[in-house]
């Protein structure tokens, strides 16, 4: 009698957006929308604003914020940038239920359009029944709204851990948080597996944990930067076909 050979892998990390959710709106049309219920919830709270300019300057600061944090791997909450912003209009000591309000309100607009990929639910069923355990890495300015989009996807249950780059302060590519996810289970780097649709986040992070990556490229934005020296260990179009790179490995 022969013993079956041990798996490669024993963990699967994801990314959320673009990987196990897409998003089915037009960006340049829902922020703005999502600006707007933030504006009028902190205006409902009793906060005097114009509306314009509170809106222009919190997308000044969210995208000085954006370019800061993706040369640092930090992540920059967004209630530190609303809080950063109201205090220079001189409301300072905002209470968190207010913050918490508006933010609530504003993520709302954005996760009407989050939708779980068709493959979403089948593969991770797969791999769960082959005694995968499975995580959630995802960069993110507010765990509260990831946490929405997973339960809103009825994929929690298949998920160990789950880690948001807004409630750790650091952010993919940083190997810190790949670590981290794989310190739940007591797993070693490479043991793990990490897919995700972009380059310099998902695979460039993975690569430099140590994890074997996967960079799925059904929802993945062309001509990521460095394309051409950030290279995935494996390539795949859609969630069903990781089943067959994992089982071949």
């Amino acid at each position: 009698m022969t013993n079956k050979p041990s798996k490669r892998f024993e963990v699967v990390l994801f990314d959320l957006g673009n990987t196990l959710l897409y998003f089915d709106g037009i960006w340049d049309q829902v922020i703005p929308e999502m600006d707007a219920a933030l504006f009028h919830s902190l205006q409902a709270s009793g906060y005097r604003l114009d509306e314009q300019d509170f809106m222009n300057q919190f997308e000044r600061r969210f995208t000085e914020y954006d370019a800061q944090k993706s040369g640092e791997f930090r992540e920059f909450s967004t209630a530190f940038i609303l809080r950063g912003l109201l205090d220079e209009m001189g409301y300072s000591k905002i209470p968190d239920a207010v913050v918490h309000k508006a933010l609530r309100e504003m993520y709302a607009v954005s996760e009407s359009h989050w939708i779980p990929e068709i493959d979403a639910l089948p593969t991770l069923q797969d791999l769960r029944s082959r005694g995968y355990k499975m995580g959630i890495i995802s960069n993110a300015g507010d765990d509260q709204d990831v946490q929405t989009l997973i339960d809103k996807a009825g994929i929690r249950a298949y998920f160990d851990t789950i880690l948001v780059s807004a409630a750790l302060g650091i952010r993919k590519p940083n190997p810190r948080i790949f670590h981290q996810a794989l310190q739940h289970w007591g797993a070693a780097p490479e043991k793990a597996v990490m897919i995700g649709d972009t380059l310099g986040a998902d695979i460039l992070g993975a690569k430099n944990a140590g994890i074997y990556s996967i960079w799925i490229t059904g929802r993945a934005s062309p001509n990521q930067p460095h394309q051409d020296l950030i290279i995935p260990d494996a390539t795949v179009d859609s969630l069903s076909a990781l089943l067959d790179i994992l089982d071949g490995e």
